[in-house]
């Protein structure tokens, strides 16, 4: 049996209402972009200061970060949306509860974003530590004898070489965060996912809809790959890792 493609599905209007198909889609399009951008500030924000931490040398500043990784990037994130949202209010108190739970606005969205924010700074947070151990122990001693406080150090010496030692894992980080914003469908954000499966249902369709979200997931994670890489090569220092001219 042949499947009869409809590609002028997208400019008819909805079932119910006055929309057409495309506009579900331009919104879904706007909900990811703001659940990934979002998260991704999370992300980057925490992660810097959780992987600045795993190098303390003060015990109890390293462990407390060594513990937030471990948890955060070992549960699914799909897991951890879940508990963001059906679990973690039931345990606050009775009135904040209440709030969260009926009046708290946008409560999908930022709980979407939260809960992807936290994930990927762990991972963001395991890189930089790595950047930070991969860089020659006496640039920290020259820097502290030259007077500078251990934070100095980190601010002016340690942190700028070791961001420009994970770019490129970052970049992998920044195009996972839009693919990883495909979850928040699953609390009822109306994102991309979401929008093609309310259209699959709508329009009696099945594959016109998942291949032009597909298409436009390869574009957002192709355009953080591209604002990435141009990041990377305008702030490479050469001869400081191996390849660089």
């Amino acid at each position: 049996m042949n499947y009869h493609w409809n590609w002028h599905i997208f400019v008819e209007q909805v079932q119910s209402g006055d929309e057409t198909y495309l506009n579900w889609m331009v919104s879904g399009l706007g909900w990811t972009l703001a659940v990934a951008l979002s998260a991704w500030f999370i992300a980057l924000i925490l992660g810097s200061l959780i992987g600045t931490l795993r190098t303390a040398p003060r015990r109890w500043l390293s462990a407390p970060a060594t513990a937030w990784v471990e948890l955060f990037r070992n549960i699914p994130v799909l897991v951890q949306l879940f508990l963001w949202y059906f679990v973690v209010p039931e345990l606050l108190p009775a009135k904040l509860s209440l709030w969260v739970k009926q009046d708290m606005p946008a409560k999908e969205f930022i709980t979407a974003a939260l809960a992807l924010g936290l994930f990927t700074s762990a991972r963001i947070a395991e890189q930089l530590r790595a950047g930070i151990q991969s860089l020659p122990r006496g640039q920290t001693h020259a820097a502290l004898a030259l007077g500078f406080t251990r934070i100095q150090a980190y601010r002016y010496v340690i942190l700028p070489r070791a961001f420009r030692v994970v770019l490129p894992p970052l970049t992998s980080e920044a195009m996972n965060v839009f693919k990883n914003s495909a979850v928040a469908f699953a609390i009822g954000v109306l994102e991309l996912t979401f929008q093609a499966k309310q259209m699959q249902e709508d329009a009696a369709l099945e594959f016109e809809p998942m291949i032009v979200v597909t298409v436009l997931y390869i574009l957002c994670a192709f355009s953080a790959n591209r604002i990435m890489t141009l990041i990377e090569k305008n702030t490479r220092i050469p001869g400081m890792i191996a390849g660089a001219k």
